[in-house]
């Protein structure tokens, strides 16, 4: 096969630290090529230079053959190469047809008037060639994420792309709407396309990819191909060291009950849902996106109305917003760290302090002294790769951002920790990090709920696990009796129980 790209040596440093030091990578005509390590082993980085919003400090870049140099996302996608981001870059206000053009619309000859007919006919096309039936003129934001994904990777094909960087594309998708995009990158391929895949997701990774090429900490490690390697192969190449378990699970005392839920409900998200959770246990919750785990999160945490029973250490309490939620001994880490867990133009230090200011504060003023021991001791027991407790909280990757999530709430001692995806775009070693955190806690006797989307992390990591569908508990399951397929069935509407 054809070589599309080849980086030898790149180098790059921010403000004297070296970010990336001799990597090197290749990716074929009509393959997958998979792009792994940790947070912070400089994935992103690399694509940056490549995509032109970083220049290389040394190296050679070489696109078909020609030596290429990218100076900005224009130039990039002039030879050819196109990112769909995690985060997605659509205008949701703006229509498919627009959001597709934007900044290279046709022009009705020289007069400069919009061919608006003609991006209509292209726009649908591309549209149809992912097997999209959509109106190109309906809002972005109408769409599903999956759609607007499949939307970014039309408006690729039509900057006619050879070269298409996937980072994290399953991270918010339906299970039918991965089908359908592992459908398409299959597709893709038989065009010649070559695709650059970063996820955290091992399974997918040796499902969809032909090779894997490896980071550490800035370093090139090495390249595999998938038919050959391992997955103890792979992690080994990314920490450095050798992770027995990916679930690692303790023996511990399982005692009184710490939460119960009684025919709780909200109009149109959750219908009669009865749940407890005891000390020492994890509850896990299944069920496809949508739902309503995390609507059901919400509610136990005060956000929005509810009608029900919820008691906490065999007490009735009313929880009407998160204050109260936090007062019953409930904490929260929501699914969407950046949107809701964090504040991002923060410092990590004032990340860790604000929901614990009246501990660390007396007679009305935030002691400094006590502040800094409390951020100090968090970021060593949680080890949160940071310069120092001042540096922007935006600036750490996923993995680190989600250290800092749970550290914040597990300084306010809660007696129920509810974790919403907590592993969700966080790499191997610090999803093992995570798990002995939580193991750590049940020991402790802290009752946790664990909401997850990836059915290995509720089968390895849960004692006890609840299916739910369309905002109904269709299925409970002890550790030892559930399975992916009881699960799955459960998660589609079938009930059983185990």
């Amino acid at each position: 096969m054809t070589d599309l790209l080849t980086m030898k040596g790149i180098n790059k440093s921010f403000s004297g630290v070296k970010v990336l030091e001799d990597v090197q990578f290749s990716l074929r005509q009509g393959e997958v090529h998979a792009l792994m390590g940790e947070n912070g082993a400089g994935k992103s980085t690399l694509m940056k230079i490549l995509s032109g919003i970083y220049s290389k400090d040394a190296g050679s870049i070489q696109i078909h053959g020609k030596e290429s140099v990218a100076s900005s996302p224009k130039t990039a996608q002039a030879l050819g190469v196109a990112i769909i981001h995690q985060e997605l870059n659509m205008i949701p206000d703006l229509s498919i047809i627009e959001n597709m053009f934007l900044g290279r619309e046709f022009k009705w000859g020289r007069t400069g008037f919009v061919n608006w007919p003609r991006m209509r006919s292209e726009a649908k096309n591309y549209l149809q060639q992912l097997g999209m039936e959509l109106n190109p003129d309906i809002r972005a934001g109408e769409l599903s994420v999956g759609q607007q994904q499949m939307v970014e990777i039309a408006k690729a094909l039509s900057m006619q792309a050879k070269i298409l960087v996937l980072d994290e594309p399953t991270a918010a998708l339906t299970k039918r709407e991965i089908e359908k995009l592992f459908q398409l990158i299959a597709n893709l391929k038989t065009q010649g396309v070559g695709m650059i895949y970063i996820s955290h997701r091992m399974e997918e990774i040796f499902q969809i990819s032909d090779r894997i090429t490896v980071l550490r900490d800035g370093r090139y490690i090495g390249t595999r191909d998938t038919d050959v390697t391992t997955m103890d192969e792979l992690v080994q190449m990314m920490v450095g060291r050798e992770i027995k378990e990916r679930f690692p699970k303790v023996e511990k005392e399982i005692g009184a009950e710490c939460l119960r839920v009684e025919g709780l409900e909200q109009e149109g998200k959750l219908y009669d849902i009865n749940l407890s959770v005891r000390a020492g246990e994890i509850l896990g919750i299944a069920g496809l996106m949508g739902a309503g785990r995390s609507e059901l999160a919400k509610a136990l945490f005060g956000v929005g109305k509810y009608q029900g029973k919820i008691f906490v250490n065999g007490r009735a309490v009313s929880i009407k917003n998160p204050q109260e939620a936090i007062k019953a001994g409930l904490a929260l880490i929501t699914e969407d760290r950046k949107g809701e867990g964090l504040v991002s133009d923060l410092s990590v230090r004032e990340n860790l302090a604000l929901p614990n200011l009246r501990s660390l504060s007396r007679f009305g003023f935030i002691s400094h002294r006590m502040e800094q021991k409390f951020v100090e001791d968090s970021i060593k027991k949680l080890n949160v790769k940071v310069h120092h407790p001042g540096q922007w909280v935006s600036s750490l990757s996923g993995g680190n951002q989600q250290k800092v999530v749970i550290g914040k709430w597990l300084a306010t001692q809660p007696n129920v920790l509810i974790l919403d995806e907590p592993t969700r775009g966080v790499d191997i070693g610090a999803k093992r990090e995570i798990y002995d955190l939580m193991n750590q806690l049940v020991q402790k006797g802290v009752a946790i709920v664990m909401i997850s989307s990836e059915l290995p992390e509720v089968l390895g990591m849960s004692d006890r696990v609840l299916v739910m569908h369309e905002g109904r508990i269709t299925g409970e399951f002890l550790r030892e009796n559930a399975t992916q397929e009881t699960i799955m069935i459960a998660a589609t509407g079938g009930k059983n129980h185990g």
